[in-house]
């Protein structure tokens, strides 16, 4: 299982792999800690935490709600032509976030950081794009599983080194500016690679649907927007939980340990071979992420929390590879990196759901009735992966 046919060596060993995946996951690392980075300069500003989730929450909006449409632009135009001045507007947005005076009004943050969502450059749906180009069909899933985990450890170190520690010891802003500057470096190496400047768009018809015109991506979809709302309740609920068990700094171990769980798992997939049937491979992963869910809202004190976590965690990076496989063999030609934006969207519409929810659930409830909830999500994407068994067939071509 990890010989040379197998082993990441070989597969960091492709051409350009290596190279495109360090600079897309660079690229990639301020982002998972922007919305923290946008509540802290509220605070910084006079503001309070309420304020602040509204800057965060105009961000995710932002990126949720066109970053499709700058994905069906890549499509249409190429990667450069389309990165590098969304890099160049989210860098120019977030330095002046950072300058932003004491005093400056919520509505003008909030709206910069919504506009800074909605230009903000798609490095993961270019990057999984140019897998088909750059890796063959039997090694794609484990390219998939290394990226998914290289993701997992972009959000244990953004936060850490952006937030816990640049933002700590000198200020938000500074840390915004520092966040800049890596988005606009990664995807000026990611851009600038062979790949993904010889990278073609598809001459294939477009309809005004897109990417949703499929079916099978349609179902995907919803099934990981099932996913996200279990994301944001367990996020919520585990905060929480940190808290009644003695302290808040508790919620930055017990994330980790979840996010490392996520990294071991996609590391193992990647090691492994390609699922001779990958929708099998997806509802299996998928019924042990419920299962493993139970295990979180089931865990009796913080110790017991923090495996559960881990396990929960490692069922989620090989679910995720399998899911971004089938969409690379599934998607309507000429919208791959649509599709795959469209997937991040229904994540993070479902996270944004699940925080909602098992926040309530969790005031008028309990931690473990929230925790509960995130089981109950994975278990209705499951149910919709398997209902849609023949629409989510690999064509035999792929």
């Amino acid at each position: 299982m990890t010989g040379e046919g197998t082993s990441l060596r070989s597969l960091l060993g492709l051409p350009e792999v290596a190279r495109t995946l360090t600079a897309s996951l660079v690229g990639r690392l301020p982002y998972t800690a922007t919305g923290l980075l946008l509540i802290l300069q509220v605070r910084e500003l006079g503001g309070g935490y309420a304020q602040g989730g509204v800057a965060a929450g105009a961000f995710a909006l932002g990126l949720a709600c066109l970053s499709p449409f700058i994905g069906r632009l890549v499509d249409v135009r190429g990667q450069r032509a389309v990165l590098l001045p969304c890099a160049a507007a989210s860098a120019t947005i977030m330095v002046a976030i950072a300058l932003l005076p004491s005093g400056t009004p919520l509505g003008v943050l909030a709206g910069l950081a919504a506009v800074l969502g909605a230009v903000y450059p798609p490095l993961s749906g270019t990057m999984r794009a140019l897998w088909t180009d750059l890796v063959p069909p039997a090694r794609r899933h484990a390219v998939f599983a290394l990226e998914a985990a290289g993701v997992e450890l972009t959000f244990i170190l953004g936060p850490l080194i952006l937030a816990g520690a640049l933002a700590a010891v000198t200020s938000p802003g500074v840390a915004l500016i520092a966040g800049a500057v890596l988005l606009v470096g990664g995807t000026l190496a990611f851009a600038s690679a062979p790949s993904s400047r010889g990278w073609q768009p598809s001459r294939a018809a477009r309809t005004l649907a897109g990417a949703l015109a499929s079916p099978a991506l349609l179902t995907l979809m919803v099934a990981v927007a099932f996913m996200g709302a279990s994301f944001g309740a367990i996020e919520v609920a585990t905060a929480a939980a940190a808290e009644q068990g003695g302290s808040r700094a508790l919620v930055g171990p017990l994330l980790a340990a979840w996010a490392a769980g996520s990294m071991v798992g996609g590391v193992l997939t990647a090691r492994g071979r390609a699922p001779a049937d990958p929708h099998r491979r997806l509802m299996i992963m998928l019924l042990a992420t419920a299962v493993t869910d139970g295990l979180v809202a089931l865990a009796p004190g913080v110790p017991a929390l923090a495996v559960a976590l881990f396990l929960a965690g490692s069922c989620i990076a090989p679910a995720f590879s399998t899911l971004y496989t089938m969409v690379s063999d599934l998607a309507r030609e000429g919208t791959l990196t649509e599709s795959y934006t469209w997937i991040t969207t229904g994540i993070a519409g479902g996270l944004a759901v699940g925080s909602a929810v098992g926040g309530a659930l969790v005031d008028s409830v309990s931690t473990h009735a929230a925790m509960g909830l995130a089981a109950g999500m994975v278990a209705v994407a499951a149910l919709i992966a398997t209902a849609g068994r023949r629409i989510l067939a690999v064509p035999v071509h792929a």
